[in-house]
């Protein structure tokens, strides 16, 4: 039977969510506990701490190799007339900087850089707009959003049925997680369910990859094959420590973290990619108020990006290319409520 999490205090944490069709024998789960100190004691006895920054990225705050847009006639023709800006004449964009590659404060500590903050650029660009970037934590962009305190923001933002009640979309990236192992491990591909059967696979608790995978479990068990084993730990460096010392086969998380991740320790490879919307697609998005009519412009200038180049060679330069769309579409279905 499927049991509660517990913290590395003993407390428990309640029932492991998205348990699929209430069927808790088709997955194998086994919690582990571990606490900073203890991961940071061991990767540290094990010579495996990792270098501070991927040499493949550049993080300063000058960012030389920064990419420029043409503006883009047909999508500043399409800006709503009553629309305004937070500042005439500047596009202010909200970004939290979460993390490399997609936002992150450069070696200054206070400039915000990455592919997020690079798209936000090329879309001022070609709407013919300055561009103000204004750092936020990522929890409060909603209300900064409706409160009118930015026109946008472009932050790793997933489009969601319940988010489009609130908020208009403009897709820009697709939403996929990725699958990675060790270098060394004789796993080459993971790309439907029967990869993964028997696999122990490092996932995060209550997570939307954790809901996929338990419903491939289902699947796998159904097929006659063997559950997939996952594996839960209390941080990145002890989910690390744990694929390379062999505890476990894969680890599943957001792809562009994994992205970082491999270019920075350059110990661990993807083999495959998984969309937040599985068995559909799931997409990121530009965010704006509902109802603004900006989304209809972000979607044209994207469009035009994606038509002259412009936003291959922003996902190229921060190793993203596998996360591109073929084009960019206002309020496209969003992942259902759950």
């Amino acid at each position: 039977m499927l049991v509660g999490r517990t913290g590395a205090g003993g407390a428990r944490a309640g029932p492991l969510p998205f348990i699929s069709n209430g069927d808790t024998g088709s997955v194998t789960i086994r919690t582990t506990f571990r606490t900073t100190l203890a991961a940071a004691v061991a990767v540290a006895l094990t010579g495996l701490a990792p270098a501070t920054a991927a040499e493949d990225f550049d993080l300063s705050p000058a960012q030389p190799g920064r990419i420029h847009a043409v503006k883009d006639e047909a999508a500043v023709a399409a800006i709503p007339k009553d629309f305004k800006f937070v500042t005439s004449g500047t596009f202010t964009v909200a970004v939290a900087p979460g993390g490399p590659p997609l936002a992150t404060y450069a070696t200054d500590a206070k400039t915000v850089v990455g592919a997020d903050p690079d798209y936000a650029y090329v879309v001022a660009d070609a709407l013919g707009l300055k561009l103000e970037l204004v750092p936020v934590a990522w929890i409060d962009w909603p209300l900064g959003l409706t409160s009118g305190k930015y026109d946008a923001v472009i932050s790793n933002v997933g489009v969601t049925e319940q988010r489009k009640e609130k908020f208009d979309f403009s897709t820009y990236r697709q939403g996929l997680h990725g699958f990675f192992v060790k270098t060394d491990s004789k796993i080459t591909g993971i790309k439907e369910p029967k990869d993964a059967a028997g696999l122990r696979i490092i996932v995060g608790a209550g997570t939307n990859q954790e809901r996929i995978l338990l419903r491939w479990s289902d699947e796998d068990v159904k097929a006659g094959l063997k559950p997939i084993e996952l594996q839960y730990y209390d941080d990145e460096a002890a989910s690390l420590l744990a694929l390379r010392s062999n505890r476990a086969d894969v680890i599943v998380q957001p792809h562009a973290q994994l992205v970082y991740i491999a270019a920075r320790d350059k110990n661990i490879k993807r083999v495959g990619t998984l969309s937040a919307g599985w068995p559909d697609r799931s997409d990121v998005a530009i965010t704006t108020r509902k109802g603004s009519g900006l989304a209809a412009a972000l979607t044209l200038a994207t469009n035009g990006l994606i038509k002259d180049g412009t936003y291959a060679k922003i996902l190229d330069h921060w190793h993203l290319a596998e996360e591109a769309l073929p084009k960019s579409e206002t309020n496209p279905p969003g992942l259902p409520k759950f």
